[in-house]
């Protein structure tokens, strides 16, 4: 009886709504441990260790922390990408006046966020790491909003998501503009051969969603070596995923239900894991004051709620477009701090930003600390607000 009880239990964790989110934190959690304790060696090991197979032509052998980061974190794009299309095509952005929010809203919350570390930065050795602060993690920030449930417009969430894969794609376009060491044109022009395939299938109605992810392995493969970050490729095949405005279950909403729970059971928390791998050391302390901890920090924190509220405030009074479904000021600057989790991408510029070490260790410690600020402080916001209709902003 014990065990059935015990079943039951576990079974309806996992049907929770709060379940991928609550895996993702202890995900975290224990990597952090890890790292911090006599296992932090065998842990990296592990994750430096090569997997794949390669020969003169083709490269597919790399570290396990790589296939984690560029692979299957390119399927949790895959599902975020079908996500904005369904919505886009049927939902909540199917308008243009609510589709442009949250693109300007990233654009804004991007830009203000690079101005603050570089006022601060500006003709300093430090001021190569401007890029920092201006993503925001989609994996982390979905998770927080998604603990809250009903108690906010799930307009909200679509409105985050998108705003956080424009913002991502924004980051993405910095890397590879400003951090990368070069564009390779052939692979680029070999992905979007690819890319036109899978347009000409859902031209010629292939409905199939599995036939797809073929030449989506491909288009991976391609944009991974094209110096661009290989995660851009899942965004790109969900584009080309059929959809419809029909009752009717479509190829796009198959593969989306079909992605959801390994995606938030499985490949989010592995990342998390994975990539909170942060060895905490006294040295990083004092890095939380210089000049380089306070840009990211209030880049994040301030930056990022600062440019998303101006941004959808100008957009509101310039009716351009019209705030989600069911949303306050308030709620926006709710979202606007949980857009504050820069994490793996934050940390991701950083390491492409210094070459010094300590550098390096300042700048996880601050972009580890503010995003657990802002999430906490979005998190608190957003759950007392409820769905009341308070204003900030007359």
């Amino acid at each position: 009886m014990g065990q059935l009880i015990n079943l039951s239990v576990f079974k309806s964790f996992f049907k929770s709504s709060n379940a991928g989110g609550a895996l993702l934190f202890i995900a975290v959690i224990i990597s952090l441990l890890i790292a911090n304790s006599r296992f932090a060696t065998s842990l990296q090991a592990l994750l430096d260790v090569n997997v794949g197979w390669e020969n003169a032509q083709i490269q597919l052998r790399y570290p396990v922390l790589l296939w984690i980061n560029d692979g299957l974190m390119a399927i949790f794009f895959l599902l975020v990408g079908l996500e904005i299309k369904r919505e886009i095509v049927e939902g909540e952005l199917s308008s243009p006046k609510k589709a442009s929010l949250p693109i300007l809203c990233a654009i804004g919350g991007a830009l203000v966020p690079a101005l603050i570390y570089t006022a601060l930065n500006g003709k300093t050795e430090t001021a190569g790491g401007w890029g920092i602060p201006m993503a925001t993690d989609i994996a982390f920030a979905l998770a927080v909003i998604g603990l809250l449930g009903k108690r906010i417009p799930g307009s909200l969430k679509i409105f985050l998501a998108a705003l956080a894969i424009v913002d991502d794609l924004i980051a993405i376009l910095v890397i590879a503009f400003f951090y990368s060491s070069g564009i390779h044109s052939s692979y680029l022009i070999y992905a979007g051969i690819g890319l036109l395939l899978l347009i000409a299938m859902n031209r010629f109605h292939v409905l199939n969603p599995y036939l797809y992810l073929i030449p989506g392995v491909f288009i991976w493969y391609f944009i991974h070596h094209s110096g661009i970050h290989a995660t851009i490729a899942g965004v790109l095949v969900a584009m080309t995923i059929p959809t419809n405005t029909t009752a009717k279950e479509s190829p796009l909403e198959r593969l989306e239900h079909a992605l959801t729970k390994p995606v938030n059971f499985v490949i989010i928390p592995l990342f998390a894991f994975a990539n909170t791998n942060i060895a905490l050391e006294s040295s990083m302390i004092n890095g939380l004051t210089s000049s380089l901890g306070l840009g990211i920090g209030l880049g994040l924190i301030f930056g990022k709620p600062l440019g998303i509220l101006l941004t959808s405030y100008v957009c509101s009074k310039a009716k351009i477009s019209t705030l989600p479904a069911g949303s306050s000021w308030t709620h926006m600057l709710g979202v606007g701090l949980l857009a504050g989790i820069g994490f793996t991408m934050s940390i991701f510029i950083a390491l492409l930003s210094f070459n010094e070490a300590t550098f390096i260790a300042e700048a996880k410690l601050a972009i580890l600390v503010t995003s657990l600020l802002a999430g906490t402080l979005g998190y608190i916001l957003l759950r007392t607000l409820g769905r009341t209709r308070k204003t900030l902003i007359p």
